[in-house]
């Protein structure tokens, strides 16, 4: 699928950049081009140690932010995929500048979105995130926009060959600022604090959230919001899972918070199509398919009437068990109680 082809990541010296380099490197020996686009040069300076050029001449490193149209269009030169990672992503950090984060976040995707259209570019995949859906912080309502904003570029494509999509997953295990790390690291302190004995949220893999790109990659119409189906977990099952020894005590939901995350909602649902693996969300306003047609294409079904995808409400759930195997899997390998 990516042999032969320039691949872009906005972002690539985050959590999800790193792990896409390795699976492309690893499933795509022949990928032509991966360009890595980001701001920081340090993190581009680690990933050029970890893959040095005389070993992966295939590895281009732009310094550049989405926010610079011009820098964009000239980094998407001769791109064929576009995955689009770059975003301010901390809750606290986007309530507090807001105003960063909105041109960041929209002004950046729709960057993304006018390189794409002057450079040929074939596909684009957006990443979104599951704050995305019925939005409560400015971090989810800019994501929101953002999704809005690639699902409507399919509309005016005109006549080039361009499909946008987005993918849309809750919490990555391990991935930095993230609450596995932070407790394993409170963890010696003897007390971990907890938001609400109630939380709960979703928890995906990174290695499943590359993988569910590269699904939208290979099967995307253009214009959906795939969603995967991954299991929730409860907050105090963490807790019990890095540290059963540990006290916790109840901090209170910050701003900007759910109890529970949601992925689909009950009005979404009225536009969602069960895929097998995942959902997809297709657009409210669309003039390249119809949903019998999108169906049709990927041998689906449409979810019951009323049906919503919410982490408390989950019928798939990790216990504290597989929580411990999963943080030995995918976050420390040197992890026990």
């Amino acid at each position: 699928m990516l042999n032969n082809k320039v691949v872009l990541i906005t972002g690539g010296t985050g959590s999800f950049g790193k792990k896409f380099i390795e699976t492309i490197l690893d499933r795509y020996p022949e990928v032509k081009k991966i360009i890595i686009y980001s701001r920081d040069e340090l993190k581009q300076s680690v990933i050029k140690q970890k893959y040095p050029s005389f070993d992966f001449p295939q590895l281009r490193f732009f310094i550049g932010d989405v926010r610079d149209k011009d820098r964009m269009t000239q980094a998407c030169e001769g791109v064929d995929v576009i995955i689009h990672a770059a975003a301010i992503k901390q809750v606290d950090t986007a309530e507090y500048n807001p105003t960063e984060c909105i041109r960041t976040n929209i002004d950046g995707a729709e960057n993304v979105i006018h390189a794409a259209l002057a450079c040929g570019v074939k596909d684009v995949v957006a990443l979104s995130t599951d704050k995305a859906c019925a939005p409560i912080n400015l971090y989810g309502a800019t994501k929101l926009a953002s999704d809005k904003l690639f699902a409507a570029a399919n509309n005016i494509r005109g006549s080039k060959d361009i499909k946008f999509s987005v993918v849309r997953y809750g919490n990555v295990m391990g991935s930095r600022g993230s609450v596995i790390p932070f407790f394993i690291d409170k963890k010696k302190e003897g007390m971990l604090p907890i938001t609400h004995e109630e939380m709960t949220r979703f928890n995906i893999s990174l290695q499943d959230g590359v993988n569910m790109v590269m699904y939208a990659i290979g099967h995307h119409i253009g214009g959906e919001i795939f969603v995967p189906k991954i299991p929730s977990y409860k907050i105090t099952d963490i807790a019990t899972a890095i540290a059963p020894e540990c006290d916790t005590r109840v901090v209170g939901i910050r701003p900007g918070e759910k109890l529970h995350e949601e992925m689909i909602t009950d009005t979404d649902s009225l536009n969602t199509i069960d895929l097998g693996k995942y959902y997809a969300i297709l657009p409210s306003v669309s003039f390249t398919y119809t949903e019998e047609e999108y169906m049709k294409h990927h041998k689906a079904v449409k979810v019951p009437f009323g049906f919503k995808y919410n982490s408390g409400t989950n019928t798939e759930w990790e216990t504290v068990e597989s929580l411990r195997d999963l943080i030995v899997e995918h976050v420390d390998a040197s992890f026990s109680v």
